[in-house]
């Protein structure tokens, strides 16, 4: 593959708004079928600055302006964006998550890419909803943020501290909603964190 043809790849990915793709898309796109063809055009397309590797069959397009949102959309699917990471972009949680954190029905993982890690904890298929798409990435809502983070909190795996969330923009009848589906200790532990309100 030549620059010519790189240059005209990216060129048609930029045209059909292409910013993330893996060996399947990139088969479709190319209209080629052979794995080991789609491999080497993969590594071609790296050198050539088209594309760069996330993870292990898993690219994202240069120059595709892409939020970390989008990329821990992309890196593990099904997914969308919670827990401490969609509270502090809602602005319920003042400090910074380092972490991009979401919420998967497959099993718990991290990525870390170019020092920015990308954390998945694993929720079960009846609560995997209460998410919404922003912009072009899939985020719990406020208050299904709160209850993932609750439900994280009472597993162990996530800590909610005192004083911690400004709960002043949660819909408390859109929260008891999505309670519902949650069990007796979620639930018991979300009245102490509204209970805990700034």
């Amino acid at each position: 593959m030549g620059s010519s043809d790189a240059l005209a790849i990216y060129k048609q990915l930029q045209e059909k708004n292409i910013k993330f793709l893996d060996y399947g898309v990139l088969a479709k796109f190319t209209g080629c079928t052979n794995k080991n063809t789609i491999y080497k055009i993969a590594d071609r397309l790296i050198e050539k600055t088209v594309i760069t590797r996330l993870t292990d069959g898993k690219f994202m397009v240069i120059d595709s302006n892409l939020n970390d949102f989008e990329i821990a959309n992309f890196l593990y699917q099904p997914s969308y964006i919670s827990l401490e990471s969609a509270l502090s972009y809602y602005g319920i949680l003042a400090q910074f998550s380092y972490s991009v954190t979401s919420v998967s029905t497959k099993k718990s993982k991290k990525v870390v890419i170019n020092a920015k890690e990308y954390s998945y904890s694993t929720i079960k298929d009846e609560l995997f909803a209460g998410y919404v798409k922003l912009d072009s990435f899939l985020i719990a809502t406020r208050e299904k943020a709160l209850l993932d983070m609750v439900y994280f909190d009472t597993k162990g795996i996530t800590k909610i501290g005192q004083g911690d969330l400004d709960l002043n923009s949660i819909d408390e009848t859109r929260l008891q909603e999505f309670a519902k589906k949650y069990n007796r200790q979620v639930n018991s532990r979300l009245n102490e964190v509204l209970n805990d309100r700034q």
